[in-house]
């Protein structure tokens, strides 16, 4: 069974978890994510890692290629988070890999979690961050989401 395949199996629980009062168990590296389908109309929930700073949520999808969800972004759309027990709402785009935001979210990444290299497939140095090779062959690995937030309250 592919990680993929087991990760998709979990979904249901990691979804529950989330939407309950034991959210901490995961809510520091997960977040919910619900948007409407971009054809479909139907509301879709799954959950994925993220990175917060301030009202922006970066969320990076590993083998992009083999995932679709993160397409009914390459527009500007809504979208709400469960984020750390709390219902957040607002707009997720994908990132072109030119942009800062890009670098800055994978660097984020790929510092906090070494891991994180062999997933994305880089030779990362921590010491000199992303060379202008690793940040082209991420753009072919990942696609980075943002999601600007409303204010909260």
């Amino acid at each position: 069974m592919s990680v993929d395949s087991f990760m998709s199996r979990l979904n249901p629980l990691v979804v529950a978890i989330l939407r309950s009062p034991v959210h901490w168990i995961a809510s520091s590296g997960l977040t919910l994510l619900t948007y409407s389908g971009r054809k479909s109309g139907r509301r879709i929930s799954l959950p994925v890692g993220y990175q917060l700073d301030g009202n922006e949520v970066a969320v990076l999808v590993s083998e992009a290629h083999n995932k679709r969800w993160w397409r009914n972004f390459r527009e500007p759309g809504d979208v709400e988070l469960t984020l750390r027990g709390e219902s957040r709402v607002g707009r997720a785009v994908v990132v072109a890999t030119e942009d800062p935001f890009f670098r800055a979210s994978a660097e984020r990444v790929l510092r906090r979690v070494p891991g994180m290299r062999r997933v994305f497939k880089v030779a990362f140095d921590r010491r000199i961050g992303l060379t202008a090779a690793q940040l082209e062959q991420l753009g072919n690995e990942i696609v980075v989401v943002r999601i600007s937030l409303e204010p909260a309250g």
